[in-house]
């Protein structure tokens, strides 16, 4: 069973998504919060594994309150459930570290499949997303294919990478070795078939938006 910490301003929020879990074997909430500040203290006191969160709370700053999550907790897996438009945030959040994006418009049923899959070790992006991006991005399509099956760990270091880290800094972030790292690298380069670390960060680079 897994253990979630909702993060949410509105009660409405709270209340509802709390309702829908309890009625869920597979998972177990664990806590709430409905601030920055309330959220952290429960991260560190439950390190939970999962963590729903409205990017847009008090004393939590959007993306880079995610960013700093992922860099303490890297353990916990993000999913944003956000009233933020999901064609502008949704690709930025998996950028930074979140393992999911599902919009506050979305059903209950598509907020269920989101946890399932992340509780599995796997991202979630709307299929739907990824039509708007095939309209929008002629010649994306493939490398954003290719993107979605990278797996959490992969993209935690795609991100450090992106952000001009050196081997040893993400082997400490993420408390692994740096062979671990190297491993990593030479994934993410046959996955996302480029043949270079600056093309890798180029690439990843293309899915930031707004």
């Amino acid at each position: 069973m897994k253990r979630i910490l909702i993060a949410d301003h509105h009660p409405v929020t709270l209340k509802g998504v709390s309702c829908l879990l309890k009625k869920n074997d597979n998972f177990s909430i664990i806590g709430k919060a409905n601030n920055g500040n309330e959220l952290y203290l429960k991260l560190q006191e439950h390190k939970p594994d999962i963590l729903i969160m409205e990017i847009d709370m008090p004393q939590v700053s959007g993306i880079n309150a995610l960013r700093g999550i992922k860099s303490q907790f890297p353990e916990t897996r993000v999913l944003i459930f956000s009233t933020h438009p999901e064609e502008i945030y949704a690709l930025r959040s998996i950028k930074s570290g979140a393992a999911g994006y599902v919009p506050k418009t979305a059903s209950s049923k598509v907020l269920l499949k989101a946890l399932n899959r992340i509780a599995k070790g796997g991202i979630f992006l709307n299929e739907e997303l990824t039509s708007t991006f095939t309209s929008r991005n002629v010649g994306e399509t493939s490398a954003l294919s290719r993107y979605k099956k990278l797996s959490s760990r992969e993209i935690e270091v795609l991100n450090l990478l992106s952000r001009g880290k050196r081997n040893k800094d993400i082997a400490q972030t993420l408390d692994i070795n740096e062979k671990t790292v190297s491993t990593y690298k030479t994934r993410l380069l046959k996955k996302l078939k480029v043949d270079n670390l600056a093309d890798l960060i180029h690439q990843s680079r293309m899915f930031q938006f707004g």
